[in-house]
């Protein structure tokens, strides 16, 4: 599925504290399912992906984001300040957000740098909206009315 898999597995272990034993138990997976996962000796199907991300909480994505780009997450983070402090005063408004949803939002700019909080907000807004667009679009599709 991805060359990834493993490599962003391991990371998300780490930054989560968790040994295997916590992913088996977490995820329901078999133990040699995730080990062979880990080595690369296994390319996960989708179902499996889903049930590691929900078992470790987070999005599917983040098992499919080459290594090399988590250098940008960093930095377009420290160079778009304004938004943590937008996040703080407006916290309703990234419900449900994961991880790949303020990689996208840190990753936008303003006219001439960094967003600004209005600008901010305004970016939030349309993804959000975006992303109800996609997931009634998901349903319809799914259902065979389209």
């Amino acid at each position: 599925m991805n060359e990834h898999t493993g490599e962003n597995l391991r990371r998300i272990m780490v930054e989560q504290g968790l040994s295997l034993g916590r992913v088996v138990e977490r995820t329901g997976l078999d133990r040699r399912t995730i080990g062979a996962i880990l080595d690369g000796s296994n390319r996960p199907h989708s179902r499996t992906i889903h049930r590691l991300a929900v078992g470790l909480d987070v999005s599917p994505d983040e098992f499919f984001v080459n290594p090399g780009q988590l250098v940008y997450r960093r930095f377009d983070s420290q160079t778009n300040p304004v938004v943590r402090e937008v996040v703080e005063q407006h916290p309703e408004l990234f419900d449900g957000w994961g991880e790949a949803d303020f990689d996208e939002l840190h990753s936008r700019f303003g006219h001439g740098g960094a967003l600004t909080a209005e600008g901010t907000l305004a970016v939030a807004r349309r993804m959000d909206h975006n992303r109800a667009v996609h997931q009634k679009l998901a349903l319809l599709l799914e259902t065979s009315q389209a």
